[in-house]
């Protein structure tokens, strides 16, 4: 596998800091890393400008807050499997189907936990998958419940990927689901992304009442009829609810 250099130098310019080097100099830099001077003082710009290094008025580096903020989203999704996973095993035993745990990454949801289910004969996802917004039931969850002036910038520019014949391909049509989503809570993926395969799901939400992931369930329409997949909507969303509380969100009123 190739190696990028200058990725690898500042890889490892951020490497250096530790306990017993909160600050260093560039000079540090340089002769611990065994790069001239200059080399270093680009990386560190570099570095600088993207907010993974900061610099005080005495020329010292440190590391920079981009790194707390990037380590702040890595505990929170990691929180967000540790409460949930329990929730997901249980609902997945008791209905026998498979059921996933969705965060957003932009444009798309990202699969980050998944419990098969008994009775699933679907085989097509896997943790670090990743799914469209628009035609997917933990995708319109996720953008449903998106600050709006963040889910206006992001369609702006969105591409509705057609993936079957029931697929959304407008974004009149996407805003009008996501106004459904909001008035039920609940998500359909009617064969929109595979054929023979519904999904539904609910949100997920954290102590400041914001939606941070959603979890699903994925059913084959030759097993589950609508009657049952309404069944199972209602363990959906007391899953969710379980999971909502146990990241500190409670319900006013």
């Amino acid at each position: 596998m190739p190696i990028i250099q200058s990725l690898d130098r500042a890889l490892h310019i951020l490497d250096l800091f530790d306990d017993q080097h909160r600050e260093l100099k560039i000079t540090e830099i340089s002769q611990r890393l065994g790069l001239h001077k200059s080399t270093v003082h680009s990386l560190l710009k570099t570095l600088q400008l993207h907010g993974y290094i900061e610099q005080d008025e005495n020329g010292l580096y440190r590391l920079g807050m981009k790194l707390l903020e990037k380590g702040q989203l890595l505990l929170r999704g990691l929180d967000i499997r540790e409460v949930s996973n329990g929730h997901l095993k249980r609902l997945s035993e008791e209905t026998g189907q498979t059921v996933h745990l969705v965060v957003q990454d932009g444009a798309e949801g990202v699969y980050i936990d998944k419990v098969e289910g008994s009775k699933a004969a679907i085989r097509y996802s896997w943790i670090g998958r990743r799914v469209p917004l628009h035609s997917s039931a933990v995708g319109k969850i996720l953008a449903a419940y998106m600050p709006q002036a963040e889910r206006e910038k992001l369609l702006a520019n969105y591409t509705y990927s057609t993936q079957t014949a029931n697929t959304i391909t407008s974004e009149a049509e996407f805003l009008t689901e996501l106004d459904q989503v909001r008035e039920t809570g609940i998500a359909y993926d009617r064969e929109e992304n595979e054929i023979g395969v519904r999904c539904i799901a609910a949100p997920v939400y954290d102590h400041s009442r914001r939606v941070v992931a959603a979890i699903s369930m994925s059913t084959l329409v030759t097993t589950v009829d609508e009657q049952e997949l309404q069944a199972l909507v209602l363990r959906l969303v007391e899953t969710s609810k379980l999971i909502s509380n146990g990241l500190g969100y409670r319900e006013i009123g």
